[in-house]
């Protein structure tokens, strides 16, 4: 069975994102390493952060394409391969991974989901941000620091204290 996606162009999206080995914190440990990443696959290919959560080995985000863009696959793949190429090769290499000449970094895939409407929007932006609380990283959604629930607060989005305080 093919595996199938929902491409819709100027689609907003929510993503997860998972490390191969899920006991790493790779991305919370190279956190600069993925802004990078991410900062230079937006110069290249644009689109619109709605929400964004790091943790040690997944990430969530809620993303916008451009009207006339719905390659979010392309997107990833180059985020993943620029974050990866920035790390020392240490990891272990199963013998599928090295006959097709791939780091032992990211799961192959990722998950997607094509947001509907303005409530599925809010409901994973505010799921997106909530997830260091539910993984009991932190007592307050704000004080993770890999979040754009900061840039959310600021803009009025939400009270500091939304959902821990």
């Amino acid at each position: 069975m093919r595996y199938r996606r929902n491409y819709q162009a100027g689609g907003t999206y929510f993503f997860t994102v998972n490390l191969l080995e899920r006991n790493k914190s790779l991305l919370v440990d190279h956190i600069d390493l993925l802004r990078e990443s991410v900062r230079w696959v937006k110069r290249h290919k644009p689109f619109h952060i709605d929400a964004w959560v790091v943790l040690p080995e997944h990430l969530h985000a809620v993303l916008t394409l451009p009207e006339e863009d719905f390659d979010y696959s392309g997107r990833w793949r180059e985020i993943k391969k620029r974050f990866s190429k920035g790390l020392p090769k240490r990891e272990y290499l199963s013998e599928a991974r090295m006959n097709k000449n791939e780091r032992g970094i990211w799961q192959r895939r990722f998950w997607e989901h094509t947001i509907r409407d303005e409530q599925d929007y809010w409901h994973h932006v505010n799921y997106v941000h909530f997830n260091p609380l539910k993984h009991g990283l932190v007592k307050r959604v704000s004080d993770w620091p890999y979040s754009s629930f900061h840039k959310a607060v600021a803009a009025g989005i939400y009270s500091r204290n939304w959902c821990g305080e």
